[in-house]
Order: C-alpha cells, then sequence, then structure tokens
C-alpha cells in the first residue's frame, strides 16, 4: 500500500545523513532544528520504522535506512533531473521541432531560416524533412510533423493553423538558345505555344486561375520535382515556371531565368502549424521566429530581382 510520504520529508532525510548532524542539515535547508525533527518523524511514522540511530554525539542511518537511503537519494536525483529537463525546454536549451517543406522551398529559403534560427537557438534540435507537400500535410495529420510549408492555395486538415509568410512573384526558367530570352521579360501570351515542364501541385487553381485562358499553354508536361523539371528543360525545348526565389537553383543548371508578366502572378508561401492544446516551446518559438523573420524574405526577393535586372543590362 502506498504510504503518503512527501519530498520535503525525503529531502530532510538525506540532508541528516550528509551532515551527519541535525543542527547543520537545518542551515542547509534553512529550517529550525525543531522543523527538521518534525520532518524526520513524520517521515519515520509514515514508513514505520526508525531510519536514524542518534546518539549525543552523532547520527547516521540505522540498518534499515542503510538500505532505504540509496533509494530516497535516487528518488530525489530522478526529480531534480527532470525539472531540469523541464527548464531546459522551457528556456530553449533542449527541444525538437520536426519540419518539413517541399523541394523549391527546401532548396532556397528553409535552409537560411533553419541557419539561423540554430545560431540564436542552438539547443534546439530541428529535423527537416525535403518531401512533397501532400507528404508535409500528411506529417502534420498524422502528428509526425510539427512545423510545414509549402503553397499556400493547398487546403490542409481543420486542424492545422495556416500563416501567411510570403509571396513571390513567378519567373519563368528557359534555355539560353529560346528566342524569347532576348527580351526582358516573357508573357503568358508567348508560353502559350511552349510545353510547361509542370511541378506544381494544383496549378490550375494555384497559377493559372489568375491568367486568362486563352494565354494558358497548350501542353502540361507533369513532374513531381522542381529539380527534374529543370533538369528535363536542359535537354528538350520548353519552359518551367518558379518562383523568383528559385533563381540561384535555375542559374545553376545554367539556363535563363526571367521575369513572367502580363499578368504577374505571385506564389503565395504559408507556414503550417499542427493546432495543439499546448505547443511545445521550442515549436512555438520556431513559428515564432518564421513569423518575425519571413519579412527578411520578401526583401531578399527585391533584392535577386534587383540584381538580376542589373545583370540583363550588362
Amino acid at each position: 500500500m502506498a504510504m503518503d510520504v512527501t519530498l520535503r520529508q525525503l529531502r530532510a532525510y538525506v540532508a541528516v545523513l550528509e551532515a551527519a548532524s541535525f543542527s547543520e542539515a537545518a542551515k542547509t535547508m534553512h529550517l529550525s532544528q525543531a522543523a527538521l525533527s518534525g520532518l524526520i518523524k513524520e517521515l519515520e511514522s509514515r514508513v514505520g520504522v526508525r531510519l536514524l540511530d542518534r546518539t549525543t554525539r552523532k547520527v547516521s542511518a540505522s540498518a534499515v535506512g542503510e538500505t532505504f537511503a540509496p533509494m530516497a537519494r535516487r528518488v530525489l536525483s530522478n526529480l531534480d533531473e527532470a525539472l531540469d529537463n523541464l527548464t531546459n525546454l522551457k528556456e530553449l536549451r533542449r527541444g525538437l521541432v520536426r519540419v518539413a517543406a517541399p523541394e523549391t522551398l527546401s532548396c532556397t529559403l528553409l535552409p537560411e531560416l533553419i541557419a539561423e534560427y540554430n545560431h540564436s537557438h542552438p539547443g534546439v534540435d530541428v529535423r527537416f524533412d525535403d518531401v512533397p507537400i501532400q507528404e508535409v500535410l500528411a506529417g502534420l495529420q498524422n502528428g509526425s510533423t510539427d512545423i510545414g510549408f509549402g503553397p499556400a492555395g493547398v487546403v490542409p486538415d481543420q486542424s492545422v493553423e495556416v500563416h501567411m509568410i510570403c509571396a513571390d512573384p513567378l519567373w519563368v526558367a528557359l534555355r539560353s538558345d529560346d528566342p524569347l530570352t532576348k527580351s526582358k521579360s516573357v508573357s503568358w501570351k508567348d508560353l502559350r505555344e511552349r510545353s510547361l515542364l509542370n511541378y506544381m501541385p494544383n496549378i490550375a487553381i494555384n497559377v493559372l486561375s489568375n491568367v486568362p485562358s486563352r494565354h494558358h499553354p497548350k501542353e502540361l508536361v507533369p513532374v513531381h520535382r522542381v529539380n527534374t523539371a529543370l533538369s528535363m528543360l536542359r535537354v528538350r525545348q520548353g519552359a518551367v515556371i518558379c518562383p523568383s526565389m528559385a533563381e540561384p537553383l535555375v542559374r545553376g543548371f545554367g539556363l535563363t531565368f526571367l521575369p513572367l508578366l502580363q499578368p504577374a502572378v505571385k506564389w503565395r508561401i504559408a507556414m503550417f502549424v499542427r493546432h495543439s492544446a499546448s505547443l511545445s516551446p521550442a515549436v512555438e518559438s520556431f513559428r515564432d521566429f518564421t513569423l518575425d523573420f519571413s519579412p527578411n524574405w520578401a526583401a531578399g526577393g527585391m533584392e535577386r530581382r534587383r540584381t538580376s535586372e542589373r545583370r540583363k543590362r550588362v
């Protein structure tokens, strides 16, 4: 049957053993000697056995107390460790955030975001998966992902919060031998006759719904990954639509990247966070950090566009 023993009684008992003195133990616990003696008497009464042998010269553990002492110390040590861990989690000296995003964001914004966050919170473990948007949403719904990123046009489950964090203009990647690369920009009408190598889910709703139907590409070639689309474009004529933030990725494939206008369409990026009555301090921290950091992405996009315009003029 469980005994009603308090942690304060156990701490008093261990303090007396370590000090071998009631008076010294009382000082350690900032108690009067009478109060300390009362705690020991309560403990011995609850367990029904004498735990300390007292003489006028010293205090030591009884035979039963010798056996009980290491168990009492272990209980207090485990509690102290648990409280330390709780403090570390609360103060972000430890923690885990599971993040997922599709490839376009994985190759552009997410590495910078995670690096900046880790610089500010080195004790928090950010685990990142670059997976298709369907897997991002599935992870949020089944609890294997804490925070996801992707196009705002996808409709997540009601169990997921949606935070708009950035809107980036769509540009078009072309082969360097494409006649359209002689201009400073490309219109949707210009692209109509070219095959669009498309990796974007729900492109009809998220992108083409903003473009007059008479200017829609005649042929869509579906692929799953942006890298696949750009690799295919290197060896065949066509076009790949990407957000402007993907410029370093596009240039890495040796392709030309130009603004896509008439109309200008923006790719809206969202952060998805699992609904929870109490998110962990680390997840809350990463969410708030992202919301504070996201204006830098828009500013960075403007700078990338200025750089591209300067490159074209040269």
